[in-house]
């Protein structure tokens, strides 16, 4: 008759037994979250301004909604508009001719990083 050693069976039962009583109170305890709460009134809905229409040229003319402008100028202009009302900022909407030098494109998107614009889009052909 071969009989099984239960003393190794006891030994982990007593050791899981240990832990299980150390760590259920440390899971019982309360944890405060606080959740934002909602506000009674939402904010005001404003109208968006109307797009900014900036157009690269070939020969590296910049348009500011069909005007031409020399590039120095479209950093001021931006900042202007930033400054306007920075939270109801317009779209900034760059199209640029196929044959348009990258520099320059690369130059009016620093100036509208700079300027701190949030809203820039290209227009697609």
């Amino acid at each position: 008759m071969s009989d099984i050693n239960v003393t190794p069976l006891v030994d982990v039962l007593l050791v899981l037994l240990i832990i299980f009583m150390v760590t259920a109170p440390i899971a019982s305890y309360p944890i405060e979250v606080n959740l934002p709460q909602q506000s009674t009134q939402p904010p005001p809905m404003s109208e968006p301004p109307p797009p900014i229409r900036l157009r690269i040229g070939a020969s590296g003319e910049v348009f500011w909604n069909d005007s031409p402008y020399p590039l120095s100028a479209i950093g001021n202009m931006m900042r202007s508009e930033v400054e306007r009302d920075p939270t109801n900022q317009p779209q900034l909407e760059i199209d640029t001719n196929d044959d348009a030098d990258y520099g320059v494109l690369a130059k009016v998107l620093a100036l509208a990083k700079n300027a701190d614009m949030k809203k820039i889009g290209f227009v697609q052909k």
